[in-house]
């Protein structure tokens, strides 16, 4: 017979500022980082014999070449390497015991996270069709589709746990739009010399304009990212069977710090000589330049979690990435303004415009989303109330209370 138990949503990192001293050191370590990912594809570049001037040009152009060969032994290589990294992570998740619940209580939705969907389903009318009313919006619907997709995520969070990142930490929430513009035009540079992505329609504008409108869109990742990732942590049924699992053996964190930044700093060098055969490593290399700067910072880092078995950090972030890139294939496909592929030898089963194989890069994507706002913004796990045995469980909310409250709140306002 199961045992029954009650059991809160797992504790959400609320993100707070750095003292004075450590924001220097964080920001000299992101600077030099910054300086390694812009210079050391230049230099393969250079080593490989081509001129480095096309890539520094702006606005880009790219050649939008596409062979459309598939190398089906790849294909296959990748997709089965994919599924045996996946199948222990999903059978933990599939198989672990969860004792029966009790003492449930129900979240409510909040107003104004009803505000949000109605605004995400005008954007995204707006996006998928073509009404001449609308001409005029429908290259710009990016941006508001996703602010209402942020707004509709902290409303979800605020629903469970009585907090979010945009309530709760409003000037942190907002310090992440600029901060997201910069970090995804980091990804954009490095996609001028792989080139596996470009926009269409292709317009005619100047640099201004197209640094523009680029940044507005771009401002939007990060807090989806992390709006996701609050979100999933407060789902106890997706975290606890990672709270506790396999533990990694780590001798010197410190030593497998500079191993990561050698081996980042060798990829980003190989993207500018052989792009067409390393280009995931675009998603790679970053990720392990974080990872190392994490580690040289001494805090709390993901290696230092592994290490206790907590998995969270990693399975939380990959699936707020991955979660986030459904969302994004699924409006790019059908809007007006939108991007497509060009994916060497495995351009193959597109789901919306993206190969299949494409979507495993949303899941280094999402953990280096997460690592960059640490280190960033200092984070501390809010403290228990009660033990768990005293806890409520969580509940998926319950709208119905959520309209009521919005019913009551329009008819008092007419």
């Amino acid at each position: 017979m199961l045992q029954r138990w009650t059991h809160r949503p797992e504790p959400i990192p609320s993100v707070v500022s750095l003292s004075t001293g450590n924001s220097r050191i964080r920001s000299f370590h992101l600077l030099l980082l910054l300086l390694f990912v812009f210079g050391l594809p230049l230099l393969g570049t250079w080593l490989s014999g081509l001129s480095i001037w096309p890539f520094l040009s702006f606005p880009p152009r790219p050649s939008q070449t596409h062979s459309g060969q598939v190398s089906w032994i790849l294909f296959t290589t990748m997709a089965l390497s994919l599924a045996l990294v996946m199948t222990p992570f999903l059978w933990r998740f599939l198989t672990f015991p969860f004792p029966e619940a009790t003492n449930v209580q129900a979240s409510s939705f909040p107003i104004w996270g009803w505000y949000g969907l109605a605004s995400l389903s005008v954007a995204w009318t707006a996006a998928w069709t073509r009404l001449p009313e609308l001409a005029a919006i429908q290259l710009h619907t990016f941006t508001p589709l996703w602010l209402s997709y942020i707004v509709v995520a902290n409303a979800l969070t605020m629903g469970r746990t009585k907090r979010c990142l945009m309530v709760n930490q409003p000037k942190i929430f907002f310090s992440l739009f600029p901060i997201s513009a910069v970090f995804w035009w980091i990804f954009e540079y490095l996609n001028r010399f792989v080139e596996n992505w470009y926009y269409l329609p292709t317009l005619d504008v100047d640099a201004f304009t197209y640094a523009f409108w680029g940044s507005l869109s771009f401002s939007i990742v990060l807090p989806a990212i992390y709006g996701t990732y609050e979100f999933l942590m407060s789902c106890h049924r997706i975290t606890r069977p990672f709270k506790n699992w396999w533990k990694i053996r780590i001798q010197n964190e410190r030593t497998v710090g500079w191993v990561f930044l050698c081996a980042a700093g060798l990829g980003l060098v190989g993207i500018g000589n052989w792009p067409k055969t390393l280009y995931p490593l675009l998603w790679l290399s970053p990720l392990l330049m974080l990872l190392a700067v994490q580690i040289f910072q001494g805090h709390d880092s993901i290696l230092s979690r592994l290490r206790h078995g907590d998995w969270r950090p990693v399975i939380i972030p990959a699936l707020s990435g991955l979660i986030c890139g459904g969302f994004w294939e699924l409006w790019n496909s059908q809007s007006l303004a939108h991007w497509e592929y060009t994916i060497p030898y495995l351009h193959a089963f597109q789901v919306f415009e993206m190969p299949v194989l494409g979507y495993a890069g949303y899941l280094p994507f999402g953990v280096q989303c997460l690592i960059c706002i640490h280190l960033l913004f200092s984070t501390v796990e809010r403290e228990m109330a009660r033990d768990d045995s005293n806890d409520r469980i969580e509940e998926p909310i319950d709208l119905r209370v959520g309209w009521k409250t919005w019913c009551c709140h329009t008819k008092n306002v007419s």
